[in-house]
């Protein structure tokens, strides 16, 4: 198994029985994460105070949103960046695509401003691709959240008759696949 994207990048997914040796050859999983954090929150009267503690990146977030179901914002203050932002939920445009707005305010600079994505589980860079968090209960009041996310390029079996090419022809695919982040994450409840 490789642990760098590049050897077997997803790009380079075209191959033949000729080009590999295994399976392994096919795949490639890094389960080491990219982002380590450490999250505490408070739950009081309807709303949750966090604090995000980012391992890898030595940075710190206090999160501040209601707790209901169907929350429409949140306020994120970074004291490492003096940048206070207010962002809104995702909400879903279709079955694929989510759309988030933010406002925001440095410090620092004293300038306001305000973003806006677009974004989707699906697809990246003209690649097939699926993003996702999972949410492992340990027991009351401790979780761990990993967010993973897998490229793939499928088989593709293709022919052609009287053009020189190969009258079958197979493409393996490829999957790669890593844990982008792992969270864990201490709640309290009053």
């Amino acid at each position: 198994m490789s642990t760098s994207r590049e050897p077997l990048g997803i790009m380079n997914a075209t191959t033949s029985e000729d080009d590999i040796s295994s399976w392994e050859d096919l795949y490639s999983i890094e389960w080491i994460p990219k982002e380590v954090f450490i999250k505490f929150r408070q739950q009081v009267e309807g709303y949750q105070l966090g604090v995000n503690f980012e391992v890898n990146g030595c940075n710190t977030k206090l999160v501040f949103k209601p707790l209901t179901s169907d929350r429409k914002w949140k306020i994120i203050y970074e004291p490492k960046y003096a940048d206070v932002r207010v962002l809104t939920k995702k909400i879903p445009i279709g079955p694929f695509l989510n759309f988030q707005v933010g406002i925001g305010h440095d410090f620092r600079s004293h300038t306001t401003g305000w973003k806006w994505r677009l974004t989707s589980s699906f697809g990246s860079n003209g690649m097939s691709h699926i993003q996702y968090k999972t949410l492992l209960p340990i027991f009351p009041g401790f979780d761990i959240r990993a967010g993973w996310n897998a490229e793939y390029v499928l088989p593709d079996i293709h022919g052609a008759l009287g053009t020189g090419e190969p009258m079958i022809g197979m493409e393996l695919g490829h999957l790669y696949a890593s844990i982008d982040r792992v969270e864990a994450i201490f709640t309290h409840t009053t």
